[in-house]
């Protein structure tokens, strides 16, 4: 009868144990898919400013060339009528 009964203790142990362990390991997953998903909403983060920074750089980029084009009529064309205009833009 006892030993019956310790193997059936037994038994109950390995159970709670297994249970355990599957616990653990659902526990670990939820962690790591956390983990994934602040790490996927960082790169995404980083994306959305590089794509900032980039767009920032164009329009300055847009606005030097236009600033040179601007020179460049000045330069080339100096008359009065050219001024005028340049001076109502």
């Amino acid at each position: 009868m006892v030993t019956i009964e310790a193997g059936i203790m037994g038994m109950m142990m390995m159970m709670m144990m297994v249970v355990m362990m599957m616990i653990m390991m659902i526990m670990m997953m939820v962690m790591m898919m956390m983990i994934m998903m602040l790490m996927m909403v960082v790169l995404m983060m980083i994306m959305m400013l590089m794509m900032v920074m980039i767009m920032m750089m164009m329009m300055m980029m847009m606005r030097m060339m236009m600033m040179m084009m601007m020179r460049m009529m000045m330069i080339t064309m100096q008359t009065s009528q050219m001024k005028r205009t340049l001076k109502c833009m």
